[in-house]
């Protein structure tokens, strides 16, 4: 069987996400995407040059599957005479109903934001089945979906929710983390020396740096051993409180940016001992499940899409809620650092592409028949 798969922001976790079901999927599977970039402009023209290329290829698929970024209407209107009566499922990494805008994006106060959410509904209308990356993003979605239509001044059509909700379901993300077994150490690199504690995610805004840094401020003035590595994206604009960071816990720091391969990023989550995270939003959390996956324990809260990744028994152990929950249980996690985490990182094996490609596989095959 053959799959069309349209991704018009082709870089970073969906272009992993999209090429790492290519591979292993059973079906053939054709990848039509755009330069990541300038993702606004994507999600407006994005499928206008996505049906260029579809047109251009002569592809006649049994099965359409299209990212979040994409504005799906546009996209069918413009190949109907080929799409018409091919099944089309829509996988939303994320959604814009839900997505926290930055606080330096202009468009929230001038009006301008409204339609990037139109295009995440519309494109849910249009589609056969709309499918989810976490049960908590799909009940975001659903759940911001009302709020949203009540905006406008008439017509609201409300009643389509329900239709949206009845196509919808979970489908976790497809990860490769076998990839990191082979730079798993032979023996314990760092005994003696004290726990190291791992940021691994992007240095902005809606990762809650500041709260993050709080903590580590806390413990180091309260004589608290431990030592640090921040890993992740920095960009040219980022919260200040990296700098004020790198140069208050200068002490506690063994490395500090960009790991440049994955080598090296997986050498840091097989060494490091404790993922504390603080996150205001993540709607899978690709970041935090490769920590657990490399024997890291996790401190996450209580919220968003964290406590899926493992099953109710190790919530008390691994999951807070509020600040001085998360401190308290930051300074336990460090005096009991070096203890076995190999179920913890057993509860996320699952998520791995040679495990859940096939809930992938006859998902599709079942829409074709």
């Amino acid at each position: 069987m053959e799959i069309v798969l349209l991704e018009p922001f082709l870089v970073g976790s969906h272009a992993a996400w999209a090429n790492g079901y290519a591979a292993h999927s059973r079906h053939k599977v054709t990848i039509l995407g755009l330069e990541g970039k300038y993702w606004k402009w994507r999600m407006h023209g994005g499928a206008v040059s996505l049906a260029k290329q579809f047109h251009a290829l002569g592809l006649r698929p049994a099965l359409l599957l299209a990212t979040d970024m994409l504005d799906l209407t546009t996209f069918l209107a413009l190949t109907r005479e080929v799409t018409a009566d091919i099944p089309v499922a829509l996988y939303m990494h994320e959604n814009q109903l839900s997505y926290p805008w930055s606080p330096s994006d202009a468009d929230p106060d001038l009006k301008r934001d409204a339609h990037y959410c139109f295009i995440n509904y519309s494109s849910a209308l249009a589609a056969d089945a709309v499918l989810f990356n976490s049960d908590y993003h799909r009940e975001a979605f659903l759940g911001q979906l009302p709020s949203f239509l009540q905006t406008f001044p008439d017509n609201n059509e409300i009643d389509s929710i329900g239709l949206i909700a009845e196509k919808s379901s979970t489908l976790h993300l497809g990860l490769d983390l076998r990839k990191f077994d082979v730079y798993k150490p032979a023996g314990d690199e760092r005994c003696g020396k004290p726990p190291l504690i791992l940021w691994n995610h992007r240095w902005e805004y809606d990762k809650n740096p500041d709260e993050f840094f709080r903590a580590l401020f806390l413990l180091q003035e309260q004589g608290v051993d431990f030592e640090l590595v921040v890993l992740g994206e920095s960009y040219q604009k980022q919260p200040a409180i990296f700098a004020e960071a790198q140069q208050r816990l200068e002490r506690q720091i063994v490395h500090w940016g960009y790991a440049e391969s994955i080598a090296d990023y997986a050498r840091w989550l097989w060494q490091a001992d404790i993922l504390p995270v603080t996150s205001i939003h993540d709607f899978f959390g690709i970041s935090v499940v490769e920590a657990i996956y490399c024997g890291c324990r996790p401190l996450l809260p209580k919220r968003l899409a964290y406590p899926e990744h493992l099953p109710p028994e190790f919530h008390k152990e691994c999951l807070y809620s509020g600040f001085d929950s998360f401190f308290a249980r930051l300074r336990q996690l460090l005096a009991a650092a070096g203890k076995d985490t190999s179920q913890l990182s057993s509860c996320v094996q699952r998520y791995d592409w040679s495990q859940i490609v096939s809930d992938y596989d006859n998902l599709f095959s079942e829409m074709t028949r």
